[in-house]
């Protein structure tokens, strides 16, 4: 879950704490859902506190550890706006980033391309010049 975005294991928890839910008729514990979803503890604290922060889950501490409860799910979609804005200026900037260097290779090209006629002219001028001298000098 580690490669994922913060709106995919939101849903991913709250649908698990659903489920953990109806199957045991109380309340998962984060190590519950943990145990569900193949997380370590540690990565399950930590996504559960930042879900709790959004309003998203209520996490309650008892004699028996934590519990959660799905107090907003919809808050989830808030995160959805938030993950999207920066893969669009992360795409924006590899467009720009690609522009730019197609942009060097045209210059480069344009550059080379110069240096070729540059050296075309002095070759031909060159040959003119030892075509002239083999002729000798005009009758005139």
């Amino acid at each position: 879950m580690s490669g994922e975005d913060a709106y995919t294991n939101g849903h991913l928890i709250v649908a698990a704490i659903r489920v953990l839910e109806h199957q045991n008729n109380v309340p998962p514990s984060i190590e519950d859902v943990c145990r569900c979803l193949s997380l370590s503890v540690e990565q399950g604290h930590l996504m559960c506190r930042r879900l709790h922060q959004r309003g998203v889950l209520e996490m309650i501490e008892g004699a028996f550890g934590s519990k959660l409860f799905v107090r907003n799910h919809t808050a989830l979609e808030d995160m959805a706006s938030e993950a999207e804005a920066p893969a669009l200026a992360e795409e924006v900037k590899k467009f720009q980033d690609s522009r730019k260097a197609m942009a060097e290779k045209i210059a480069s090209i344009k550059a080379d391309q110069k240096e070729k006629k540059k050296s075309l002219w002095a070759d031909l001028e060159a040959q003119l010049k030892s075509d002239i001298k083999k002729k000798g000098p005009s009758p005139d």
